[in-house]
């Protein structure tokens, strides 16, 4: 089934554009929300461990709660892996010829941008009461860092959710094609009125032409002869 279009991508088998690719507002989002990923993860995994004398192992900076910093350290790196895996069904979107396949392609999107837009929500939450309760590492070791994580586990919110946007608005425009009707009103149907044209009202027999001036014979329908 040829897609032609279908959920907001060109015609499949054009020509690949880098310019026009880089340019769509969905790569662009999946670009920061990679970005964002390697951020969160990365600053957490540098500088979000010390060793703790008292304990004799490395504890979590975030208020020395391990499941704070494996929390930021998961979604992070899932959210890495995510991106990229979206960027490559970004480019062979308009290479996808089967409706039904953009269809699961976009269901996906919509579904995990949305799940992850909260769980980024969630780890920002949580990591800011864990940091709010934590007290200052000595020589402010890893705060910038910590404090980073934060803050772009912060800004992932929106960029996950404006995906999960984007991608709700391919659905859309997909399912108002789908239902849409595949004909063309009569232009000359009258809105509201019958579109075919009706036969005269008139019923009743009329004789044809010049049948009053021909002569009648008697009744009976008899020849008779003349008379000479």
């Amino acid at each position: 089934m040829e897609a032609g279009g279908a959920y907001g991508g060109g015609k499949a088998g054009t020509p690949f554009d880098p310019l026009q690719f880089i340019q769509r507002p969905q790569v662009i989002l999946r670009a920061l929300c990679l970005l964002f990923s390697i951020i969160v993860f990365g600053c957490i995994s540098s500088q979000g461990y010390k060793y703790d004398v008292d304990e004799d192992k490395d504890v979590c900076l975030y208020n020395k709660d391990a499941n704070a910093c494996n929390y930021g350290v998961g979604i992070g790196v899932i959210a890495f892996v995510a991106s990229i895996g979206f960027l490559v069904g970004e480019y062979l979107f308009e290479q996808m010829s089967s409706v039904k396949t953009r269809k699961h392609y976009v269901l996906l999107d919509l579904g995990f941008s949305g799940f992850w837009a909260f769980l980024y929500f969630v780890g920002f939450c949580y990591l800011t009461n864990e940091w709010s309760q934590s007290k200052t590492p000595d020589g402010n070791y890893g705060v910038n860092n910590l404090q980073a994580a934060i803050a772009f586990s912060f800004f992932s919110i929106f960029t996950w959710a404006g995906c999960a946007w984007f991608a709700y608005q391919r659905f859309r425009q997909g399912a108002e094609a789908a239902f849409a009707p595949s004909y063309e009103a009569d232009p000359g149907a009258v809105p509201g009125g019958n579109p075919y044209s009706s036969y005269p009202e008139g019923t009743g027999y009329q004789d044809p032409p010049f049948s009053g001036n021909q002569p009648k014979g008697p009744v009976g329908g008899e020849f008779q002869a003349p008379a000479y």
